[in-house]
């Protein structure tokens, strides 16, 4: 009896042995259906991945979440919700979205944008941007009439006459008629080529004699100031270059592939 008896307690003993792996491994049972830990460490690396820290509150938030997941899936699975045309159609579309982007981030990691790439990007901005900047006021008018009435004005002087005032009068250009007709620092090849030949005729503190057209109407130009040209260092930029340039790769990359297709 006694032999018999300590047998039973070792065949106890190794069975709850060999399930302690496998209770470990799941980490809740609903309504007898094991819920894998996998489940909760997928969304955990989700919330790492964005940029939060996993703490044990997230953690228990996360177990809730994932019980709470399965007793909806088996009430749904009951009511035959899982089979379904619909369901089907969802399920394949979602599939195929996490394919597509496991597709693009396999071919970004295989072909990351080099420092090298980035320097070369940079020094290609820094040859176009480099020069002059100038800093301008401007009214835009519809009329050709109304910007020589303007112009007047502007000489006749007094309260009343500035062009800052005549700016937020007149002016119908929204961006920049509020301020006064202020439109900052920015390099001549900003403008439209009718604006640029007549800024760089301009002296320092010196307007338009003569309206100015372009497609948006009649101009009157004042250059306020002009500088070298402020361009920010690679370091400041190099984050916004590296987003272009791999966005470029990956359009690139799907072209490629398109053109490859045989679409019949």
């Amino acid at each position: 009896m006694k032999k018999n008896l300590i047998s039973a307690l070792v065949a106890a003993t190794l069975l709850g042995s060999l399930a302690l792996p496998a209770m470990a491994q799941n980490l809740a049972i609903v309504n007898g259906k094991a819920v894998p830990k996998a489940r909760a460490d997928a969304l955990s690396q989700q919330v790492a991945k964005s940029g939060r820290p996993v703490t044990p509150e997230i953690e228990g938030q996360i177990k809730e979440e994932v019980i709470a997941r399965e007793i909806f899936m088996q009430e749904a699975q009951k009511r035959g919700l899982d089979v379904t045309d619909d369901f089907k159609q969802q399920m394949e579309l979602a599939r195929q979205t996490i394919l597509i982007r496991e597709l693009f981030a396999d071919y970004q990691k295989s072909n990351p944008v080099t420092d090298a790439d980035l320097q070369a990007e940079y020094d290609k901005y820094v040859a176009a941007n480099s020069g002059k900047e100038f800093k301008v006021h401007h009214i835009l008018v519809e009329k050709e009439d109304q910007a020589k009435a303007i112009i007047a004005q502007l000489k006749k002087g007094g309260k009343g006459n500035s062009f800052e005032e005549i700016a937020k009068k007149q002016s119908k250009d929204p961006g920049s008629g509020a301020n006064g007709g202020d439109l900052d620092w920015a390099a001549p090849g900003s403008y439209v080529k009718e604006f640029t030949d007549a800024l760089l005729t301009l002296k320092k503190g010196q307007t338009t004699d003569t309206p100015v057209k372009t497609q948006f109407g009649y101009h009157i130009i004042r250059l306020d100031d002009e500088r070298t040209a402020q361009l920010p260092k690679f370091e400041e930029v190099k984050p916004q270059i590296a987003q272009q340039m791999q966005q470029q790769k990956l359009a690139a990359f799907q072209q490629e592939l398109r053109a490859k297709a045989k679409i019949e």
